[in-house]
C-alpha cells in the first residue's frame, strides 16, 4: 500500500522487475487487468492501480484470468507493448503455471486437443474453427482427503505444472477440466463440491491457478529474462498445509515428501 493523495492507504501491486520500457507484477487471484463488461461491477483493474502506482500510463500486453494470480507484464510505451504481444502470439514466451486438480493425472504428459475460440464482448467468435492447443504438464505430488465427494469415500488431488505451449482464452482451465481433470476453484469448468470442499476444509475460494514463471527476450536489449511469482499466501499456505513444501524457489519447483 502506498497514500493516496487524499492521505489514505492506495492498494498498490508488487512489483517482480521494471525498467525504463517494462514493469511486471504480480497480480492477485480477483483483480481484473482491464475493464470489462462482464464484469461490470468490478472498479479495480490491473491497469488502473499500476498507472496510479507509476504515475504513468501503462499497456497490458497479454492478460491472466480473473481468478489467476501471476506474473504478468506491462509496456511503457507501445512500441514495446507491440513487440511484446507478437512475442506472445507466436509462442516466443515460456509460462509456467501451479494448478491444483481433481484426480491424480499421470506424472507427465500432453494434453493436444483443439479448442474453439471463447466469447466475450469484444470478439463474439461465431461459427470460429477450433484451433490447436497444447498443454503440457508435470506432476508434482498428490494427495488423498479422508472426505466423499463423489462415489469413493476419500477424494484424490494432485499438484502439477503447468506449461501451454499456446495461448488460447481459458487453455488451461479448459483443456484440464478436458482430462477430466478439472482445476479446483474454478466456477465455470470445475467440479462445484469440489470447490466446495476446499472452501469449507481451508478456507480458499480462489481459483488454485498461478503463473509463476514467464521466460522471455527483452523487447529492446535482446537480453534474456525469467521472472518468478509466489502464488500467493492463500495459494501457498493451502500448498503448505497438503504437504506441498517448496525446495526451491529459484527452479519454481514444488514437491510432496509423499509423492509416489
Amino acid at each position: 500500500m502506498v497514500n493516496s493523495p487524499l492521505g489514505g492507504p492506495r492498494e498498490s501491486l508488487p512489483v517482480l522487475y521494471a525498467d525504463e520500457h517494462l514493469v511486471v507484477v504480480n497480480k492477485p487471484s480477483g483483480l481484473l487487468v482491464h475493464r470489462s463488461p462482464i464484469d461490470r461491477h468490478e472498479r479495480r483493474f490491473a491497469v488502473q492501480l499500476l498507472r496510479d502506482q507509476l504515475g504513468r500510463r501503462v499497456f497490458p500486453v497479454h492478460r491472466l484470468d480473473k481468478g489467476t494470480s501471476g506474473t504478468l507484464i506491462f509496456a511503457l510505451d507501445r512500441e514495446t507493448a507491440a513487440t511484446l504481444a507478437t512475442d506472445f502470439a507466436n509462442q516466443r514466451v515460456g509460462k509456467t503455471y501451479l494448478a491444483v486438480v481433481r484426480g491424480w493425472p499421470a506424472e507427465s504428459g500432453e494434453i493436444d486437443h483443439p479448442l474453439e475460440a471463447v466469447p466475450d464482448a469484444y470478439s463474439p467468435a461465431a461459427g470460429s474453427e477450433p484451433k490447436p492447443a497444447r498443454t503440457r504438464f508435470r506432476r508434482l505430488g498428490t494427495v488423498e482427503l479422508p472426505h466423499r465427494v463423489d462415489r469413493y469415500p476419500t477424494s484424490r488431488y494432485a499438484l502439477l505444472e503447468l506449461e501451454p505451449d499456446t495461448g488460447r482464452r481459458h487453455q488451461l482451465r479448459r483443456h484440464l477440466a478436458h482430462a477430466s481433470h478439472p482445476i479446483v476453484g474454478d466456477s465455470t469448468y470445475g467440479k462445484g463440491r469440489h470447490n466446495r470442499l476446499f472452501a469449507e476444509l481451508f478456507g480458499v475460494s480462489r481459483l488454485l491457478l498461478a503463473c509463476i514463471r514467464l521466460e522471455f527476450t527483452h523487447p529492446v536489449t535482446g537480453t534474456p529474462l525469467v521472472i518468478h511469482a509466489e502464488p500467493g499466501v492463500e495459494f501457498t499456505t493451502l500448498l503448505q498445509g497438503l504437504g506441498w513444501q517448496p525446495v526451491s524457489r529459484v527452479a519454481g519447483r514444488l514437491v510432496s515428501p509423499s509423492s509416489p
